[in-house]
Formats: structure tokens, sequence, C-alpha cells
């Protein structure tokens, strides 16, 4: 069975709270004798084996320090801080408003050759429009009751777009034709958007894909957005939280379902005239 990005990130707590157990039965310890060397209630040293507490840094250094194996404190702490960033919540990402967010991705995409994008929901944020992006964000900040700081984020995500036109990074993007029909904003601001998308599929260093209503035998279904940044990282975007996947075999995962996805899509003219005919949609219903 495939893991879902939550269960990954779970198993990963749960590979770090394995091995602190293995340290205590190596060491000949019971819990409440680990507890005890550790100066805190033996209910907390079940949490952790159970993977119910996540570690601190602090706690796994006095965990390995009470079992005499200071030397596997910095590579356990290492596995736990990963396995912390797999699951990021929204809430704490997003609590002082979207431009930090949007700026944190910065550096990765100037590191990022060849990007990989799939979206069945909304269009990709390296293809938003100013007005489509105020729109996304201005409902994610209504939503999430957080501090409002639209006009920041759109710039810096529109400064992050820029890669689309500088380096040699190479772009693969596949949109659900739902994406086109989803109205976000206006329609003059959908309009737009999908202008946009009719002119930036024409860029040297993009392909865009449109996986049409139509598709013949889905081999893969519709899921959540997500981004694979060369073969190294896949993040997963879902309405809680940003799922990070980096397990090779996981990444995999992802490159394949990619794949499967971009053999359903259609390109250049076909794709265009789908872009077309969502446009005209627009156009009868704003008569």
């Amino acid at each position: 069975m495939n893991r879902s990005p939550s269960s990954s990130a779970q198993a990963a707590r749960e590979a770090v709270a394995s091995r602190l157990r293995e340290l205590r039965l190596d060491a000949g310890l019971t819990g409440r004798e680990l507890a005890a060397r550790g100066q805190w209630h033996p209910a907390k040293t079940s949490r952790i084996e159970n993977a119910r507490t996540p570690p601190s840094d602090a706690d796994i250094r006095v965990w390995c320090a009470a079992c005499d194996a200071e030397d596997q404190a910095a590579d356990i702490i290492a596995a736990s801080r990963t396995a912390h960033s797999m699951w990021m919540e929204w809430r704490r990402k997003q609590r002082t408003g979207l431009r930090r967010l949007q700026e944190s991705y910065a550096s990765l995409f100037q590191e990022t050759r060849l990007f990989r994008v799939y979206a069945s929901t909304l269009v990709p944020g390296l293809l938003q429009t100013e007005g489509y992006a105020t729109a996304l964000l201005s409902a994610i900040t209504g939503f999430r009751q957080i501090p409002d700081d639209v006009d920041d984020a759109v710039k810096a995500r529109l400064a992050r777009s820029r890669v689309l036109h500088e380096g040699d990074h190479r772009f693969a993007l596949l949109v659900e034709e739902s994406v086109l029909r989803y109205r976000i904003g206006d329609a003059e601001t959908m309009a737009g958007q999908l202008g946009h998308l009719l002119s930036v599929g024409s860029l040297p260093s993009v392909s865009l894909g449109i996986i049409p209503f139509t598709a013949d035998t889905r081999r893969v279904w519709p899921m959540e957005t997500f981004h694979v940044y060369d073969d190294e990282l896949v993040s997963v975007e879902l309405l809680s939280a940003r799922a990070t996947v980096q397990q090779p075999s996981e990444v995999g995962l992802y490159v394949k379902a990619f794949a499967e996805l971009a053999r359903m899509a259609v390109y250049g003219s076909s794709a265009r005239t789908l872009i077309v005919s969502a446009i005209e949609d627009l156009d009868r219903t704003a008569t």
C-alpha cells in the first residue's frame, strides 16, 4: 500500500522513537530507570517511545547520555529534525502572514534545475498572474484568519516566478482541465489568468500539459497538488499542512505518477484549444 505524505511523516517519527527505545533496551534500562536518569516523569518516556510526543534535541541528548550512547545523539537529532520538517502545519508557517512563506522558497527555486509540478485544483504558483494570486492569497488569509500581508506576499510570489526566465531551469507543468474551470477571483481575473497560460506555455523552458476531462482510461487518478524538485525532494500541498518527501523510494513514486499523468495530457495546439474554450465560456457567462 502506498503511504500518504502524513503517514510517511509519522513513519519517520516512529523510526526515531524506535531507535531511542533500542538504545534503552541495549543499555538494560527500564522506562522508569531512564526517566529517573533524565529527571522526567516515566510517562514521558512512554510517550516518546510510542511516537506520541516528539523528543526535543535536549531530550535526545539526555536520553543518549543516560544510555551511554552520546556518540549517537547527533545522528538521532538529525533524523528527528527531518521527521519534523516532513510535516509542517500551515498554521505555524503562516502565523505572521504569507510573505515570508513565499520568500522561503526562493533558494530552492534557484537551486532546482528541473521542476515537475502537477496541479489538480489551482494554477501553479509559478504561472499565476497578479490578479489570480491576489484573489487566492486573500481567500487563504481570510480562511485561516492570519495577518493580512497579501500585497507583499503577491509581490514575493511574482518575484519568485522570475525563475521562469532565468538560468537553465526547465519546467514540466501539468494541470487538470478542472484548473481552467475553477474560478478564482472574478471573470476578468480568471480570463487574464487563462490568457497568461497561453503566453507562458510558449516559453522555450516550459512544457505545459493539460489533462482533459475526457482523457481515456485514466491510469492515475486526480490527486493532491505536488511539486518535484529535480529528483531530490517532493512537496505535497494539503489543506492543513505541507508535506515534504525526501526518501528516494517515495520521491520515485511521485516521479512515476508524474510520468503517468504526463502521458494523459495534451500539449501545444490541443492544450491551447482547451484554454481558449475555457475563456470563451467565461465570456458567455459574463454576457
